[in-house]
């Protein structure tokens, strides 16, 4: 199972790795910034952490030197600093680290012009810029390649440095004119995007140059790596498939996993594959944030979250690419972004999360939390949308709309958040509107009443003063009807007295007969006046009928 080279085999986990060790891994990547560099290309290498960038430059060095004699510097920005930090500091730090590599104190006078620049009006870069033509140019006779290492710390710089990389620029530029400009080579290295790296896109050094991609190990270039597994098993080419099944083909967890199969109990032949998923689960997947030692999963996290107005756009992307398995590539610049985070790798211009071990950590439960940690709203958010975005009780309303709303204005949200909020900001407006459409309605209501109650008071007064006016007809009806009576007794008494005086007075015939002759006239004034007062009722029941119909 064993033999003597596999006994005291170490895979390295983490770190760049030394020129000379067995586990390095020669990607397709190796030969062709070798080639470009060969050519005078300007290259660059913008990827993930821990995809083996500092390991590549280590051994393309080595081959630079020994193959063609190339004389090779090595700067890592992050040791001359970022923070609190002058431009001419900045570029005297990378001249220092040329000075040192390349022995030019041993080579010429620099004190002397380092002092002529202290004379001079000169900015940083010219510096920097006169420094590579006067002394790097003139005192190395070689083919020179500058490697720049972690490039994207420039972003945290508090000055412009688009002028270090106009320079870089130039200096290709000048290989038109002066032949010398060939022999100066630069390569820059690092978690970034060209577009991260320089503002002013008309002076970028990245549209000349020579960009290499380094992609996950493949199972033909992995072959080093199997001489390890051999002390757990014969078949370490069938554990070595396994292995890049579950890491796909990442540097870093490669190696990680390699380590921990050499360092694990003994291997049951014939079950690797339930063997090794065990492994995998327990030592990374499971309890994962405690385990990441050296951190890899936790530097994939904070990649995504740092940035909290774009944590919320990449969440939603990587959601996407969660549930669906892979998206087609729209080539933005937040899509960029999370490739460098290192969760998603984009083949095909699809982009697929990397591995089934991310694919376990960085889980739906994960998304979910994250998205909780950023929302102030995530509750009614999710419940939302787990109702096909119908059930509208989850929406927001008045003061937690006006905080979501304050919140998500100086963050790039997602577009679901975007929907979310936009419905809840319709739903408030259509609420709104019924609520006052009910207030009007009820004022309706009200004013209705209103008018109802006066008119039944009016009513009530027509009546009252209707029946006033009744009853003083029927006063005056009751009145007429006593003066008939009266007036029928008294021609009664008048009748008798004439009927009397006539019997007993027959003699005075004339006297009698004027009057009785008297007597009818009265009589036809009374009937007169009878007439007279049954006018009156009768007029006066008719006004009563007409006031009772108004």
């Amino acid at each position: 199972m064993e033999n003597l080279d596999s006994i005291n085999y170490e895979y390295q986990v983490g770190g760049s790795l030394p020129a000379s060790a067995p586990t390095y891994v020669t990607r397709k990547a190796d030969n062709e910034l070798y080639q470009a560099i060969k050519k005078g290309e300007f290259c660059y290498v913008l990827n993930s952490r821990q995809m083996g960038k500092s390991s590549l430059r280590v051994q393309t060095m080595k081959r630079l030197k020994e193959v063609d004699g190339f004389a090779c510097a090595a700067i890592d920005l992050t040791e001359i600093g970022s923070a609190n930090i002058t431009p001419l500091q900045w570029y005297a730090g990378i001249i220092i680290e040329l000075i040192n590599t390349f022995e030019l104190n041993e080579k010429c006078d620099i004190d002397s012009w380092w002092d002529k620049y202290d004379q001079e009006s000169l900015s940083a870069v010219n510096f920097f810029g006169n420094f590579l033509r006067d002394i790097l140019l003139k005192y190395v006779d070689s083919n020179i390649v500058i490697f720049i290492d972690e490039i994207d710390s420039t972003i945290s710089l508090e000055f412009n440095v688009d002028d270090f990389f106009a320079l870089i620029r130039s200096f290709y530029n000048r290989r038109v004119d002066n032949a010398e400009y060939n022999r100066l080579s630069f390569v820059l290295l690092g978690v970034a995007t060209p577009n991260d790296l320089i503002q002013d896109k008309t002076r970028t050094p990245f549209n000349i140059g020579y960009g290499v991609e380094l992609t996950g190990f493949t199972f033909a270039e992995s072959q080093p790596l199997a001489l390890g597994l051999s002390v757990k098993t014969n078949h370490s080419e069938k554990l070595l498939e396994l292995i890049l099944h579950w890491t796909g083909g990442q540097p870093f967890l490669t190696q990680k996993v390699c380590n921990l199969v050499l360092n694990s109990s003994e291997l049951y032949e014939g079950n690797e594959e339930a063997w090794l998923e065990n492994l995998i689960r327990t030592n990374i997947i499971e309890n994962w944030q405690a385990q990441d030692n050296p951190e890899h999963l936790r530097t994939i996290g904070k990649r995504i979250l740092n940035d909290e107005q774009l944590a919320g756009e990449l969440l939603e992307i990587y959601q996407k690419i969660y549930q669906a398995g892979e998206v087609i590539s729209q080539n933005t610049g937040e899509e960029g972004k999370l490739q460098l985070s290192g969760l998603v790798v984009k083949r095909n211009n699809h982009l697929q999360i990397y591995n089934p071990i991310y694919r376990e950590v960085f889980n739906q439960q994960w998304i979910d939390n994250q998205l909780a940690a950023l929302r102030p709203y995530s509750e009614a958010f999710r419940a939302w949308f787990n109702s096909g975005c119908q059930e509208n009780s989850w929406l927001l309303r008045g003061n937690a709309l006006k905080t979501a709303e304050a919140w998500a204005e100086s963050k790039n949200v997602s577009f679901q958040d975007k929907q979310f909020l936009a419905a809840s900001r319709q739903q408030e407006i259509e609420e709104e509107i019924i609520e006052k459409e009910k207030e009007a309605e009820l004022e309706r209501e009200r004013k209705e009443k209103e008018a109802a109650e006066r008119a039944r008071i009016i009513e009530e007064e027509a009546k009252q003063e209707a029946e006033k006016k009744l009853n003083a007809a029927n006063k005056r009806m009751r009145f007429g009807s006593v003066v008939l009576a009266v007036t029928l007794a008294l021609a009664g008494v008048f009748v008798v007295t004439a009927v009397n005086k006539a019997n007993i007075e027959q003699q005075k015939a004339n006297e009698a007969t004027k009057k009785a002759d008297d007597a009818t006239q009265v009589l036809k004034k009374v009937k007169s006046q009878e007439n007279q007062v049954r006018e009156r009722l009768e007029k006066s029941q008719e006004q009563e009928k007409i006031l009772k119909r108004n």
